[in-house]
């Protein structure tokens, strides 16, 4: 039977905190940038979990604009979507392409998991290098995580076995958690150094020596 690592992408695949942060500093200058980054952190989750069915190319124009609001920063005319023009363009982490290219090798079967849009994800994908078996995104199922909803369709979709699937994430919060409720070994990609509980399986500070990793939770 397969063995199946999923993958959060936009933190964990994708520098997400270097996208987001870069348009941040050409708006409103670079010494606001990482303050305005934490905060944008807090105020995504609160409009995905208003309305789960709102496309997450929205959740972005919407989440920066409270931003701008709340911290009385003007936005130029037509800068509302600054962040959503420029996913596309985000970068792979260093590592990340030789990390799944050495997993895929190992047998793994690859899929992403995400709180994004189908376009976003298909041009995310582009810049990973090689093969998807499968992607779940949230503008096609209403739900963003930390709800069960994307594990629930990838089961749905490949009937991938439990204890032969691994998720993998940056985010303590939208994937760990969830992922070890649902009874799932997890590696957590802490870029940041943080602490949570419930503490993952395995904790790794980047994607470099992961299919290690994986093949100890999952014997070939």
């Amino acid at each position: 039977m397969s063995r199946w690592a999923t993958f959060d992408c936009y933190g964990t695949l994708i520098d997400w905190d270097g996208g987001i942060a870069g348009e941040l500093a050409r708006l409103f200058g670079d010494g606001a940038a990482p303050r305005l980054l934490r905060r944008y952190h807090e105020i995504e989750p609160q409009v995905q979990a208003e309305d789960p069915a709102r496309s997450y190319r929205s959740v972005l124009t919407l989440a920066l604009e409270r931003l701008a609001e709340e911290d009385d920063l003007a936005l130029s005319d037509g800068e509302a979507d600054a962040l959503a023009r420029s996913l596309p363009a985000w970068q792979p982490f260093p590592e990340v392409p030789a990390a799944l290219e050495e997993a895929r090798a190992r047998g793994w079967r690859l899929a992403i998991l995400s709180n994004t849009d189908r376009d976003f994800i298909e041009a995310s994908k582009a810049r990973l290098g090689g093969p998807f078996d499968e992607t779940v995104v949230a503008s096609e199922i209403g739900s963003y995580k930390p709800a069960h909803r994307h594990w629930e369709e990838f089961t749905r979709r490949t009937g991938a076995d439990p204890p032969r699937h691994v998720h993998v994430g940056a985010s303590h919060f939208h994937d760990v958690v969830p992922a070890t409720e649902l009874g799932l070994p997890t590696v957590w990609i802490n870029r940041l150094g943080e602490t949570g509980d419930p503490p993952p399986t395995r904790e790794l500070p980047t994607l470099a020596g992961l299919a290690d990793v994986l093949d100890e939770l999952v014997r070939p």
